[in-house]
């Protein structure tokens, strides 16, 4: 089957091959005889009926500082010269993703969108997991410093995260005495319009939060990924550091409970999160992590990726 594959990313010519999870879905894509085009989500267009692109053609290969190669510019018809749209470029899940995955949504029953743009739009990651509460550590969402401060009081040490920030991004921990409650409660109500997220500390992240890749609701590896010194992100955007890991008996049965949903929802990539068997993201914008845990595992997951990809085209012929 060789596909038409559209991949809405951030510019290719800013990426780091080593680590990019959509670079290696495109060497995959392309080494099944998938062709390539590329464009940015700023170049997506409704007109008249028709959802376009400007976009290229693009061939990849894994050569630093020459990754890839691009053919003429042209104008995409997302539902007549595609048959499957990667949406892939980075948060922040602000208006203009949202009214990317509006436009995409369009083009349901003719071009696959992966992941399908609607279940994105109403999943984002810190939001989606409150549907399964009870997998996750003690967590508020508030706008509120008196909400905040009972919080506290509860719980002792809390962490305060923007609930749309993405890449470990102004993750505060507060710690049993910090003074700084106000003020940073202050901070983030200036900072941002939405309530931000707080969640009682778990110190076993010094052990690690673990990202556990799900291929169309199927565990396929997972990597542990350990804070620097002196830090609790321990995001790899944010200098953390990966190892090799198996999955807990907790982590298979938070998987379990998850995989029906993220299948009815037509999620077929996800990372989740978790630390100390507490789920506490499920990321379905644009997860990361492939490369690295196929580096440790001598997995495949790209291919485990288009598999489910190719998978649904055939069901929905």
């Amino acid at each position: 089957m060789s596909l038409r594959v559209a991949v809405q990313m951030d510019p290719l010519e800013s990426i780091n091959i080593a680590g990019d999870s959509t670079f290696a879905l495109m060497m995959s894509a392309q080494g099944r005889g998938h062709r390539l085009w590329h464009y940015t989500a700023d170049a997506l267009s409704y007109r008249e009926g028709r959802v376009v692109a400007r976009a290229r053609p693009v061939t990849v290969q894994r050569v630093a500082g020459d990754h890839h190669s691009f053919g003429d510019w042209c104008e995409l018809d997302l539902a007549e010269d595609a048959d499957v749209v990667l949406m892939r470029q980075d948060p922040p899940f602000d208006m203009a993703y949202i009214t990317a995955t509006h436009l995409l949504e369009l083009l349901r029953g003719r071009t696959l969108v992966v992941n399908d743009p609607a279940s994105v739009r109403n999943a984002p990651e810190k939001l989606f997991v409150l549907d399964f509460a009870d997998l996750m550590p003690a967590t508020l969402i508030t706008r509120s410093l008196e909400e905040t401060r009972a919080f506290h009081a509860a719980h002792g040490e809390i962490v305060v995260k923007p609930l749309y920030g993405n890449a470990g991004s102004a993750v505060f921990h507060v710690g049993r005495d910090d003074k700084n409650l106000a003020a940073l409660t202050e901070l983030f109500g200036e900072v941002w319009r939405e309530p931000f997220m707080v969640q009682r500390f778990l110190p076993d992240v010094a052990q690690g939060d673990k990202r556990i890749v799900l291929v169309d609701g199927e565990p396929t590896g997972a990597i542990n990924r350990l804070p620097k010194t002196g830090e609790i992100r321990s995001n790899l955007a944010a200098g953390g550091s990966a190892q090799a890991t198996d999955l807990t008996p907790r982590e298979q049965e938070i998987c379990a409970r998850l995989g029906p949903e993220l299948r009815r929802r037509g999620l077929i990539f996800v990372g989740i999160d978790v630390i100390a068997g507490h789920l506490t993201e499920i990321n379905v914008t644009s997860p990361t992590g492939i490369m690295a845990i196929d580096r440790f595992n001598g997995t495949d997951t790209p291919a485990r990726i288009w598999d489910a990809v190719e998978r649904r085209l055939l069901q929905n012929m």
